[in-house]
């Protein structure tokens, strides 16, 4: 019974070391990092280690990413990114908001006015209706 789980033991350690493979690292044209189990065709691929441990981190300290360890203006570009689609996310749930508040006012609303020009006007039903086709393709473009 002893040799069974000796035998087990040894065979689960080193199948790990068994399973892992090569991973190649290289930078496009456009400067953009990549990983593959593969080199790509015609670009020099430098080979990573993936037997190494992760670091260890204490706490609340936030883990840097593995690309941000390996190239530092790759990281500060992803960054970059990262904000710029934030504020796009943010703007985009607003104008959901917005586009929706106006399609329930027009829905709920058969007299609805607006304003040219300084001078107030009321929309005829022909125009609300057309708005509030605008608004729900508006919402099935634009929202989630």
């Amino acid at each position: 019974m002893r040799r069974m789980i000796l035998t087990s033991s040894l065979l689960l350690a080193l199948s790990a070391s068994a399973m892992a493979s090569q991973v190649y690292k290289w930078v496009d044209a456009q400067g953009g990092t990549h990983f593959g189990a593969q080199p790509p065709q015609g670009q020099q691929a430098t080979t990573i280690n993936t037997a190494a441990p992760p670091p260890k981190t204490g706490g609340s300290v936030a883990t840097p990413t593995f690309e941000s360890m390996a190239d530092p203006e790759q990281a500060a570009i992803d960054e970059k990114v990262k904000q710029e689609v934030a504020i796009q996310e943010a703007e985009r749930k607003k104008y959901c908001q917005t586009v929706r508040t106006n399609l329930a006012q027009l829905e709920n609303n058969p007299r609805v006015r607006l304003e040219v020009d300084g001078e107030v006007r009321r929309l005829n039903e022909e125009e609300r209706q057309q708005r509030i086709d605008e608004a729900k393709q508006a919402i099935a473009k634009n929202c989630k």
